[in-house]
């Protein structure tokens, strides 16, 4: 994403933001110093400070997208997205041929996954903090949007290490062999294309 459209998104979820998120914002970007936190009053300012201390830029906005998803704020999260699962430039852009192998990847997990979804988040290496938030979230959404929101999540915490082959492995281990076997299949017709 060009270092433009992403200062607009930036300036776009600082407006979309609560008095409320943005404290518990500041809170969780604690490493920044109490001092420097007490004069942020805008959205923007705390991203001006993530940006210097090079915890966002342009091209990886894993951080910040954690940091919102953390805060209940998956729509804003999602702004930085490409319409799928990797936050866009970086290691994580979905067009790179590991991104298109998570995406597809996902999309059978989350058709055949069903109640599993916190079995495999657990074999994935999602604590249980992360679990729960995902539940919470997913009270207004379907299985399959919770399953998606789950492999996003591991998605955001792996970064750039995030493979396919990891949630194979993972859904192996939980004896989801059948959802696994599909997930190959759809990699290998992708393959082929």
């Amino acid at each position: 994403m060009s270092a433009d459209l992403f200062k607009q998104k930036l300036l776009q979820v600082s407006n979309q933001l609560t008095e409320s998120q943005l404290k518990d914002l500041t809170f969780l970007c604690g490493f920044i110093g109490k001092a420097r936190l007490e004069k942020i009053t805008q959205g923007y300012e705390l991203f001006e400070v993530l940006i210097e201390r090079k915890k966002i830029q342009h091209d990886d906005a894993v951080f910040l997208s954690d940091l919102l998803t953390q805060v209940g704020r998956s729509d804003l999260s999602d702004l930085f997205t490409t319409g799928n699962l990797g936050p866009t430039g970086g290691p994580n852009d979905p067009r790179d041929a590991e991104g298109v192998n998570i995406n597809l990847a996902a999309e059978v997990i989350a058709e055949h996954l069903g109640r599993n979804w916190r079995k495999l988040a657990r074999k994935l290496g999602l604590s249980e903090v992360k679990i729960k938030n995902i539940e919470r979230r997913g009270q207004q959404m379907d299985l399959e949007e919770v399953a998606m929101e789950m492999v996003r999540e591991w998605r955001s915490t792996r970064r750039g290490e995030a493979k396919a082959e990891h949630l194979l492995v993972a859904l192996r281990a939980c004896e989801m062999n059948l959802t696994a076997e599909k997930v190959e299949e759809r990699l290998r017709e992708a393959s082929e294309q």
